[in-house]
């Protein structure tokens, strides 16, 4: 399979990036970047990504700091050490730049997601759904009587194992934020 291929379970990789997919070395890192709160600034951050052809698993963003116009902007990456290496280097110097942080690299981390899952069903189904939920400690935020929205707060391994086990019991919408993450201690 080849980064171009489009299809339904097709690689995460950029079409950008011709490298295999698959290639031993790649490496997942969770960045923590401070910038200037203003115009433009996650257009440069991120025309950085797109311009080599890296990929951004998850991306957040919010204003840090009123007072000072700051924001913090989360990207999850992945690739080869150097690749990383690369990234960091050159996102510090985008001039609204004030810190990037690898908080991968940097010692334990606390890294965090919101889901939005709508599930519609009837019968088992519902009842099976509504068992998985409390479970994942998930909270029902909308009910019908054909459905149930979920929200649920934990690692983007939890919200996947989530997802998984809703799929056959009706999953028909899923919105996510995208990781939150900090360094812990």
């Amino acid at each position: 399979m080849t980064a171009l291929n489009i299809e339904k379970g097709s690689s995460k990789h950029s079409a950008y990036d011709l490298r295999d997919p698959n290639a031993a070395g790649d490496e997942r890192h969770t960045l923590a970047v401070i910038v200037d709160n203003e115009a433009g600034v996650l257009a440069r951050v991120i025309g950085l990504f797109s311009g080599r052809g890296y990929n951004i698993e998850s991306l957040t963003v919010a204003e840090i700091d009123h007072e000072g116009h700051r924001s913090r902007i989360t990207i999850v990456t992945t690739g080869t050490p150097a690749v990383i290496e690369q990234i960091k280097a050159q996102i510090g110097r985008i001039i609204p730049v004030h810190e990037v942080k690898d908080l991968t690299v940097n010692g334990p981390s606390v890294e965090r997601e919101l889901g939005l899952f709508k599930v519609a069903g009837t019968g088992e189904k519902r009842v099976e759904a509504l068992r998985l939920a409390d479970i994942f400690r998930a909270n029902v935020v909308d009910s019908t009587l054909e459905s149930f929205t979920f929200e649920i707060t934990g690692t983007p391994e939890k919200i996947d194992a989530f997802a998984e086990l809703m799929r056959p019991l009706g999953l028909k919408s899923v919105a996510r934020t995208g990781v939150a993450a900090l360094s812990r201690g």
